[in-house]
């Protein structure tokens, strides 16, 4: 083992401000959804433009309730990425629809519209888009398909918290929402964190009425609206609603997250270029394109190494010296729980995403001499 300090492959950025937060609820007494998640919600849609932001316990839970909202139902078909975290896929089963997996694009690790088209069938309800490791993916083009084919589109922006792309000249934040409905994650390996916990914007209040609705039981009334009354209220459950809540405890770490956001963005984008521009230097590795009309924020940060480099074997070798890395994004269609489910094209570029993909350490507090001994290390481990 290299006595050089260990490199995780990501960490949050918490503190003082966020621990002082935890304990407005906490002596308030009101600890569960209420509300520091009210301002919480209010504050996301602010910084991304949305009409409308509701939280959830977690970006699973927000990609069920967007099902949900626009009416997927059992034997319908949604179109995603097998190339993504397996909750897109769950999601998309939990509703008792079927996933249709199409390839990815090999630069930008993102649906491939060209392969949209030609997966519509009369099932077809929606589109799930993933902005994978906060890539922006080309909604412009699935856009028009979906339109031409009255098809919703669900972003799945677990990753893409601050990621922007180019709309007619002017750069929009994602989650303003550009499809009908976006849904973010806060787990700890995304660029804020609550620890665990959602954000679903849209422009339709329907839809953000019915979020609310299914997410805490389908509950008639809220709890905060019986609790504050001055009249005895009965609530009723007319639908079947879920649990998918976020705390106030939560909610108050989320509010300061948020506060340091473009000072993370800033940090993540200056890391990325650094990578972009020195990664290059070794030979054959494949490094992610990013787009002219996109600006990630690099939540992670994925090449995919020369053939001749084993995937393990480097990860081992980069391990020894203290650095952690990860394989590539998942595949869903290779898991036992997806082995039932027919592709309509074979997904090499997913599959090789997988299989010679290497994420390597970014985070806010990464220092540039260790990211140059990641660098370093991965030159060496690529020349064994």
């Amino acid at each position: 083992m290299n006595d050089h300090k260990k490199i995780p492959i990501a960490m949050p950025w918490l503190g003082e401000d966020e621990f002082k937060a935890t304990g407005r609820p906490i002596i308030s007494g009101w600890v569960t959804q209420g509300p520091e998640v009210a301002a919480f919600e209010e504050e996301f849609a602010a910084y991304v433009g949305a009409d409308h932001a509701c939280a959830v316990s977690n970006c699973t839970g927000a990609l069920h309730l967007a099902l949900l909202a626009v009416g997927v139902k059992d034997g319908d078909e949604v179109i995603t990425a097998s190339h993504s975290f397996i909750a897109t896929a769950n999601s998309i089963r939990y509703c008792g629809a079927r996933p249709v997996f199409i390839d990815i694009g090999p630069g930008t690790y993102n649906i491939d519209p060209l392969m949209i088209e030609r997966a519509i069938t009369d099932r077809t309800k929606a589109i799930i888009c993933v902005h994978q490791m906060g890539m922006p993916c080309d909604l412009e083009a699935i856009l028009k398909i979906a339109h031409s084919n009255d098809l919703f589109v669900i972003e799945d922006a677990a990753c893409a918290i601050g990621s922007e792309i180019l709309v007619r000249e002017v750069w929009e934040k994602i989650g303003k929402p550009h499809g009908d409905i976006a849904c973010f994650s806060f787990h700890p390996r995304k660029v804020i964190t609550t620890g665990d916990g959602g954000m679903m914007t849209t422009s339709n209040p329907d839809w953000d009425k019915k979020f609310r609705l299914l997410r805490q039981h389908g509950m008639s009334v809220p709890d905060t609206i019986r609790h504050s009354s001055t009249r005895i209220i009965f609530e009723s459950y007319a639908c079947l609603g879920y649990n998918y809540r976020m705390t106030d405890i939560q909610a108050a770490v989320g509010r300061e997250q948020l506060k340091k956001l473009d000072q993370i963005l800033e940090r993540r984008r200056f890391l990325g270029r650094r990578y972009q521009q020195t990664l290059p230097y070794i030979k054959e590795l494949r490094i992610p394109e990013e787009p002219s009309w996109a600006r990630s924020n690099w939540q992670s940060y994925c090449v995919i190494l020369p053939d001749k480099c084993e995937q393990r074997q480097v990860m081992e070798f980069m391990l020894d010296r203290g650095i952690a890395t990860r394989r590539g994004i998942m595949c869903s269609h290779r898991e036992p729980a997806y082995n039932n489910i027919p592709l309509t094209d074979p997904l090499k570029e997913s599959e090789r995403a997988q299989d010679r993909g290497l994420l390597l350490p970014l985070y806010y507090q990464m220092s540039e001499e260790d990211q140059d001994y990641v660098i370093e290390s991965l030159e060496d481990a690529c020349h064994l």
